[in-house]
């Protein structure tokens, strides 16, 4: 789908006093940019993310949101590089929710004007204000201040996500997922928080790590919208071939599950003095193995059907083929290696940029209706 069909479904015609001269109002390389960024931004933080874990750095800063009880970075004389390392990932966390904020100001211009951008700016300052509130009376309480206030700012942000969908007319779908990435790095930070209070519990740990890849495959998904045509889709593919297409997204959950299991029973804590109790990590990593067999063998046969009848799906299927061959090879490698850290860090990434294509090919299984 070119750049201007999809352009054109906007409106175009608003009176002066409709729109923010300094915001595009059509979709446009502006917002095509800020959306790559903040991709890009969602892919860059699992790295990250993946370098505390890996370098025992997981409480580098043993408090949330400061870094020690007495200061908002961290003192490298005290912490040294693992403090850095951890407050580089938090602060990579910011740049992942200022970019994300831009998208969805962006887009929320292009679909209404100004109207939806300043009730979202209201709803923000609402909730600033009633999250210093909170934290001021929980301070004087002696209740945890942080945790609450960062709960009022994320209920804020809900309402707020609430009030704009239900009055936004055009192109919902960008609107719809816009809202979730904020939210979700909202939540993120939450959790993140969270983990480290929990002394890097595995299962949050592993959660959190989970939901920025489902937010890497939301940004990619708004990718993809942006260039789409809005309104009916109707099939572009065989039943069969979407029906297996969707089991291989299956295949993809459970080797992404059983991958992050392995690797919060494994060495790679989080800190040197954190010993991980539970799950066998050696018969996890068979079981992990497992899936992600059958997930190579329903890729191959996806993407030599698609060649072979010429669909839609075809050049992404090639892609996904490579992306889950170079996988089950790093994987198997690091296993027969004693997982070296660089090489889980990678098997990480690129578990995210799998499941990013497998949602691209997702969107391939229809067309737009004549």
């Amino acid at each position: 789908m070119n750049h201007n069909a999809a352009t054109d479904t906007l409106p175009r015609r608003r009176t002066p006093g409709d729109t923010l001269t300094w915001l595009p109002t059509t979709i446009g390389r502006r917002l095509r940019v800020f959306a790559w960024l903040s991709f890009a931004a969602e892919v860059l933080i699992i790295g990250t993310g993946g370098a505390v874990r890996l370098t025992g750095s997981g409480l580098g800063c043993t408090e949330w949101p400061l870094c020690t009880p007495e200061s908002l970075v961290p003192i490298l004389e005290v912490q040294g590089v693992h403090g850095a390392i951890e407050f580089g990932n938090r602060v990579m966390t910011g740049v992942v929710g200022l970019l994300a904020l831009a998208v969805l100001m962006l887009t929320l211009h292009v679909i209404s004007g100004r109207r939806l951008v300043l009730r979202a700016v209201w709803f923000a300052l609402g909730g600033i204000a009633a999250g210093v509130a909170v934290y001021i009376a929980a301070s004087a309480l002696g209740l945890p201040d942080a945790a609450l206030m960062s709960a009022v700012l994320l209920l804020a942000v809900l309402v707020g996500a609430v009030d704009s969908l239900r009055q936004t007319t055009e192109r919902r779908d960008l609107a719809v997922l816009a809202w979730v990435v904020l939210v979700g790095v909202m939540a993120q930070a939450v959790v993140g928080g969270f983990a480290v209070i929990s002394s890097l519990n595995p299962f949050l740990v592993g959660f959190h790590y989970t939901v920025s890849l489902l937010l890497v495959c939301v940004t990619a998904l708004f990718l993809v919208r942006l260039r789409a045509q809005p309104g009916r889709r109707i099939p572009a593919v065989p039943a069969w071939f979407s029906i297996t297409a969707h089991l291989t997204g299956v295949a993809l959950a459970l080797t992404i599950v059983f991958g992050v299991l392995t690797t919060g029973s494994g060495p790679h804590s989080g800190d040197i003095d954190i010993q991980r109790q539970g799950f066998d990590a050696s018969i996890l990593a068979h079981v992990h193995a497992w899936p992600g067999y059958v997930l190579a063998v329903l890729v191959l046969i996806l993407a030599v059907s698609a060649w072979v009848l010429k669909l839609p799906p075809r050049r992404w299927m090639l892609v996904l083929v490579v992306a889950i061959l170079v996988q089950v090879g790093v994987g198997v490698l690091q296993a027969r290696t004693g997982l070296p850290p660089v090489l889980v860090g990678i098997h990480m990434v690129l578990a995210a940029l799998s499941a990013a294509t497998y949602t691209v090919v997702i969107t391939r299984l229809k067309k737009p209706a004549a």
